[in-house]
């Protein structure tokens, strides 16, 4: 693998935390000693019965044990089934390996806890809650996701699930501490480009560039009533008859993103919401419906479920008014005669954009999309939106498409746009000035890489470590048996 290889695999891999279960190193030499009297009674038993009644007890043991944390062989097992129940090849994935990626794990999150990176429990249980609504969702009920997790009850799921997500949280605090402040100067970039032999550089797929010009038709004030009594009527029935918020927003709610969930939604101030839906979620108190507020994508209310802190839990129901057929024709009928018009050069597409588009992300660019992975704006042909593809893979250069209706996926109404492709960029290998942007993010990459490898060198010479006998021979990436 050439060094640009492994730098690209790192982008995805820098921040990943492992699946299986953390457990305390009291918690497990008590359930080893346990165990062991368990095994012991039981040879005592069968001491004096038929040799053919004797059964063979394996204990689980232990792996590793880093810092506060103990590994047991069945979390490296619980991880591999982990990662082939997400579809994941394990191929190539060794035993050793895993048992090395576990270790790190546990590495990061031993050290968040003294540096006192710490997670509150609310945040832990929330993350929980939000999960398990998910698995019962995919599962169909409670009684067939504890059979599936082979679990007696609910309490002891959600305390299972608590420790998974402690341990990842923390880790996950610990890595973004190591790499938030890493900046990469233009000449870091320079540098770190030109070292690469001309043979090794990335070779970066067929890119295009692509403006688009929206048009979302207006109800009118009979149809926006209608919606302001019917929220009215739903805060009214929750307040006034105690009536469940999350019922209401799973009957009414045409938010996809929330409806199956009650409606329900975890956020902070940071989150990346819609700044009107988050100032009037802030400003309630716990308990408290909103009244109907409008965003840019139809008509809210808000229930705030629980504050902690600066996050809140909330349900939340949005409405959009009807769109009549007339208002839906009108619109397509504009962005036709803006079609004609750019084409008989009367103005430009981006000049069109500008002052017709009713898009605010992207009029002002005139009216150029922007790759949601790193906001740039080029797209690679075969890691596009399979959707976008399809509506621009047979326009020309200078081809405008025809008025296209769209469905918004994020809640709104139905818009329709025109697009055209602006700039197309064949497969290459990559060049300084025109991929400046992809060869910066390689260069910071590899300098989170080496403060990672950094840190974890220091940080396994200072921690205390032990790796079981059977796995003293393994390849590890670090130097977890220490000389």
């Amino acid at each position: 693998m050439s060094k640009v290889s492994k730098y690209i695999t790192i982008i995805g891999c820098l921040l990943i935390t492992g699946g299986a279960f953390a457990q305390e190193t009291e918690e497990v030499v008590e359930s080893q000693e346990e165990a062991v009297l368990d095994a012991e009674a039981s040879v005592e038993m069968d001491s004096v019965k038929p040799v053919n009644n004797f059964k063979k007890i394996k204990l689980d043991g232990i792996s590793a044990v880093v810092g506060d944390y103990v590994i047991l062989e069945s979390d490296i097992e619980k991880t591999l089934i982990d990662l082939k129940s997400q579809g994941v090849s394990t191929a190539d994935v060794t035993r050793c390996g895993l048992l090395g990626k576990l270790m790190e794990d546990r590495l990061y999150a031993h050290q968040a806890v003294q540096d006192s990176l710490l997670v509150s429990d609310d945040e832990i249980a929330a993350t929980t809650d939000r999960q398990i609504q998910s698995f019962v969702q995919q599962t169909g009920s409670m009684e067939k996701l504890l059979k599936f997790y082979k679990k007696e009850d609910e309490a002891s799921l959600r305390e299972d699930i608590n420790k998974i997500n402690k341990l990842r949280m923390l880790s996950e605090k610990m890595q973004s501490s190591i790499v938030e402040k890493i900046e990469i100067t233009p000449e870091e970039v320079r540098q770190f480009f030109n070292k690469i032999p001309e043979d090794e550089r990335p070779v970066f797929g067929a890119e295009m560039e692509i403006a688009q010009i929206v048009k979302a038709p207006k109800p009118t004030e009979e149809e926006v009533q209608d919606v302001l009594d019917k929220l009215n009527e739903i805060k009214a029935d929750v307040e006034d008859n105690d009536a469940s918020f999350s019922v209401k927003a799973i009957l009414y709610s045409q938010d996809p993103g929330s409806k199956s969930k009650g409606g329900f939604y975890s956020i902070t101030k940071d989150t990346g919401f819609d700044k009107t839906f988050k100032d009037v979620a802030f400003s309630l108190a716990e308990g408290e419906v909103s009244d109907p507020f409008e965003t840019q994508f139809g008509y809210h209310i808000i229930f705030i479920e629980k504050i902690r802190g600066q996050e809140l839990d909330l349900r939340h129901i949005l409405v959009q008014p009807k769109i009549s057929q007339t208002a839906l024709d009108e619109v397509k009928s504009e962005l036709d005669t803006i079609r004609k018009h750019i084409m008989e050069g009367k103005y430009s597409f981006a000049d069109a954009a500008r002052n017709f588009s009713d898009e605010k992300e992207t009029k002002f660019d005139g009216g150029l999309l922007r790759n949601p992975t790193n906001f740039d704006s080029r797209f690679e042909l075969t890691k596009m939106d399979p959707t976008l593809y399809n509506q621009v893979r047979s326009l020309k250069d200078d081809e405008i498409s025809y008025p296209l209706l769209e469905e918004d996926p994020r809640g709104g109404g139905p818009k329709y746009k025109i697009l055209k492709v602006t700039n197309r960029y064949d497969e290459h290998t990559a060049d300084f000035s025109k991929d400046y942007i992809k060869i910066q993010q390689l260069a910071k990459t590899e300098k989170q890489y080496k403060a990672i490898k950094k840190w974890m060198d220091e940080h396994i010479e200072d921690t205390y470590i032990s790796v079981n006998e059977d796995n003293k021979d393994c390849e590890f990436a670090n130097n977890w048996v220490k000389e």
